[in-house]
């Protein structure tokens, strides 16, 4: 078959490499699409990648085209978004169905085979079905979504509260459709691109504030009442919006960072005083799975999208290109902000 492989820094290729078979317990897939994940630019065009030769990919879609023995949930011909984590199932973590803090876990797409490639092999319960009537593109945006709602449910959310989404992108625009689905007052989306807040109001979002807007933290609090947001979901990963989220947030708020900082990242006396004088509780969130495995993430995923409620808009892909470009794909994030979405990777062209 043929695979995109990444043999070292700065060289992925397009090659043929021997299909692979499902064992007992597992299924083969032919891949439909595989989003590029932030996570494997560096391992493309860095220094992250666990070994060589390797095949990326972990956001994908597409159909079962053979079982291996035993497996009994899933049938040939069946729509299946993938699972990435491979959890052992036998570590503490694992056991209290704390899946993603799993020690000795493997990862499709970075730690195994993953889905840069016409077909690629999972365990069965790493195969979520979805209906005919759910794209497979959206079937790859099962991953981002489920990463979105995981993070939403890492403080005790609830509904009848106004909720910032510090990030416009693929997760932000997530955590904010899951905030009006279980029932927000209010969700204003942060960012400082029009067409990501014109996307953010597409989608669903009450408001949309730019902050690179002198005044914008007046526009957030005006809308709050000078109270501010009861839940602050920060997913850029950025010093900005991190330090932002301690001035937005409420008495008694839960604040989440779901994004991945990149650059060091520290917070003056005054800052950090708004955690003490505001009681609010701060965490991070890490994965998207829950039990029994993979989690209710993903079941409701697989729900919403069936439903509606939970929106899917071609502009949240900038680019869908064939496995054969798939080195051009990776040199595209070299020029900063040249990728404005989504590049979705199509395995059968």
């Amino acid at each position: 078959m043929k695979a995109g492989v990444v043999h070292a820094r700065e060289d992925i290729r397009y090659e043929d490499i021997e299909q692979p078979k499902p064992g007992a317990g597992q299924v083969l897939i032919k891949v439909k699409y595989t989003g590029i994940c932030g996570s494997d630019i560096p391992r493309v065009n860095g220094d992250a990648c666990h070994y060589f030769p390797n095949v990326l990919g972990h956001e994908f879609s597409g159909t079962v085209v053979e079982t291996g023995e035993g497996v009994s949930s899933l049938n040939v011909g069946d729509r299946v978004a993938g699972v990435p984590l491979v959890p052992c199932m036998k570590c503490e973590d694992c056991q209290k169905g704390n899946y993603s803090l799993c020690k000795h876990y493997s990862f499709i797409g970075s730690r195994e085979f993953g889905s840069f490639a016409e077909y690629v092999v999972v365990p069965e319960r790493n195969a979520v079905k979805f209906e005919d009537s759910v794209s497979f593109e959206q079937g790859a945006f099962f991953e981002p979504s489920t990463v979105a709602l995981h993070g939403l449910n890492r403080v005790d959310y609830r509904g009848g509260e106004c909720v910032a989404i510090l990030g416009g992108g693929t997760i932000g625009l997530f955590t904010m459709q899951w905030a009006k689905i279980f029932g927000a007052k209010k969700v204003v989306v942060f960012d400082i691109s029009p067409e990501r807040l014109e996307l953010a109001a597409k989608l669903g979002a009450d408001e949309g504030i730019n902050t690179l807007d002198e005044d914008f933290m007046e526009q957030a609090m005006a809308l709050t009442d000078g109270r501010g947001f009861g839940f602050v979901y920060e997913t850029a990963g950025n010093t900005a919006t991190m330090h932002m989220a301690f001035e937005l947030a409420a008495n008694k708020a839960g604040v989440c960072f779901i994004g991945t900082p990149t650059k060091e990242l520290t917070f003056t006396v005054d800052q950090w005083e708004n955690m003490n004088r505001k009681e609010f509780m701060l965490t991070g969130s890490w994965m998207s799975y829950s039990a029994p495995f993979p989690g209710r993430e993903w079941d409701l995923t697989a729900y919403y999208f069936k439903t509606g409620e939970l929106k899917f808009d071609e502009s949240l892909i900038f680019k869908k290109m064939p496995l054969s470009r798939i080195a051009e794909a990776f040199e595209m994030y070299k020029t900063p902000g040249a990728v404005k979405g989504k590049i979705l990777i199509d395995s059968e062209q």
